[in-house]
């Protein structure tokens, strides 16, 4: 009795083709100009923070903070007109924004001029969008692109950061606070939406590899 084994190339038909999925090594292009601005923005923001805390002049941390936000202006601009987006930029805009947003927040707490519950919102909304992002580059291999309400809710944070700079007058900081977090809260629950959303496609991907994913 002749007894048949399977070659290598026999068992690979029998094994479940996977979809490859990117690590971070595999973004591509990391140095480009509107990656090398949003890099910018988080040197930018480290000596205005420490002048706020010092007590430093006002004129220099109004000048830093105006730079952040230009370069925060001009990074995606410029990475659609030189058709240089990458997956890294992808990456590197929105942390710049969190990173730059939750400092100015946290001195400005620590001197003072900003509510701790403020910061708290600030600071936990940034952590669960991030932990929510990587759960999905993880699962899917897909870097998460930034909503328009979470740009809004950028720019809230810099008008509110602006206020308190100023010394604006309580009742005007007050308003200013209460409808950041408004924004803050609802574009926290556009990210959630986005989330669940990718979620159960993947469940539904992973039972049913059948369904491509559009």
């Amino acid at each position: 009795m002749r007894i048949f084994a399977l070659r290598p190339l026999d068992r690979n038909l029998f094994m479940e083709s996977k979809p490859h999925k990117k690590r971070w090594s595999e973004l591509g292009k990391f140095w480009t100009l509107p990656n090398v601005l949003s890099l910018a923005r988080l040197m930018i923001v480290m000596p205005a923070a420490y002048l706020i805390l010092v007590d430093g002049p006002l004129l220099w941390i109004l000048g830093l903070v105006a730079l952040a936000i230009a370069t925060d202006y001009f990074d995606g601009r410029l990475a659609r007109w030189s058709h240089t987006v990458s997956e890294w930029g992808k990456v590197l805009d929105p942390f710049a924004d969190k990173v730059a947003g939750g400092l100015m927040v946290t001195v400005l707490t620590i001197n003072g001029s900003i509510p701790l519950w403020f910061l708290i919102v600030v600071l936990g909304r940034d952590l669960l969008i991030v932990l929510g992002g990587e759960i999905i580059f993880r699962k899917k291999g897909v870097v998460s692109i930034s909503l328009f309400s979470g740009k809004v809710a950028v720019t809230a944070v810099a008008i509110t950061v602006l206020a308190a700079l100023l010394k604006a007058d309580p009742p005007v900081l007050q308003f200013c606070e209460i409808t950041t977090v408004v924004i803050l809260v609802y574009s926290y629950i556009r990210y959630l939406i986005r989330f669940v959303r990718s979620i159960k496609k993947q469940k539904s991907l992973e039972v049913n590899p059948d369904i491509s994913e559009s």
